[in-house]
């Protein structure tokens, strides 16, 4: 399994290596937030895969918050799935009555969801900067990074959560995991990872307008 996670297609000025799994990642991460941005429930699919992909690629790096998101991530998405394609009655798209609108969180919810982020990335990363140092040592590497990778990991959380009830916020958040996962992936090396954050980060302007026009047209 290291072989394959560590195979390498070719090096960047002689010592930078692009690996396989980097460009796979890239690729899946890409074509789900695309779909994602217009609206499109296939996004889901690919996101199935996707989640696979990220928990083989952050357990190489041994970036565990990252990796022990994934299977909530996996969670999230399922929950996305179902409530995208069966709305309450009151929750119906005005362009399709089988799928659910673009709503927004109210102003008291926006809070709340700040200062969850806040609180929960401070308790994770100072979990994480115990874990191999003085819990667990000698089983499991030190997380380089961890309070950046807790930050990381719950904005995605909040993100992908939003993005589940398909509130317009979501895109908010993403604009905030594009910035700081760029700083993540540099720092542990990855190569196409940054250049794919900040595709990200176009593809959440383009649709954070997009999905406020939606939710204008209660779409």
């Amino acid at each position: 399994m290291r072989d394959f996670l560590n195979y390498t297609l070719f090096t960047i000025g002689g010592d930078i290596p692009v690996l396989l799994i980097d460009l796979i990642t890239s690729v899946l991460g890409l074509t789900c937030v695309f779909l994602a941005g217009r609206n499109s429930k296939y996004n889901f699919w690919v996101g199935y895969l996707y989640t696979f992909f990220l928990f083989l690629m952050f357990w190489n790096k041994n970036l565990y918050a990252s990796l022990l998101l994934q299977p909530v991530s996996l969670g999230i998405n399922i929950l996305g799935h179902y409530r995208w394609t069966h709305p309450k009655k009151s929750e119906e798209s005005s362009r399709d009555h089988t799928a659910l609108k673009v709503t927004m969180l109210t102003w008291p919810q926006r809070g709340a969801a700040v200062v969850s982020v806040f609180l929960m990335a401070w308790l994770w990363g100072w979990l994480l900067s115990q874990l191999g140092n003085r819990w667990c040592v000698g089983l499991f590497p030190s997380d380089p990074i961890p309070y950046l990778d807790a930050c990381v990991t719950v904005l995605i959380l909040v993100a992908q959560f939003l993005s589940a009830l398909k509130k317009w916020d979501c895109w908010v958040a993403w604009l905030l995991v594009n910035v700081t996962q760029m700083m993540l992936h540099i720092s542990v090396g990855h190569v196409f990872m940054p250049i794919v954050s900040g595709l990200y980060l176009i593809n959440g302007v383009v649709s954070l307008w997009g999905w406020y026009r939606l939710y204008k047209k209660k779409a």
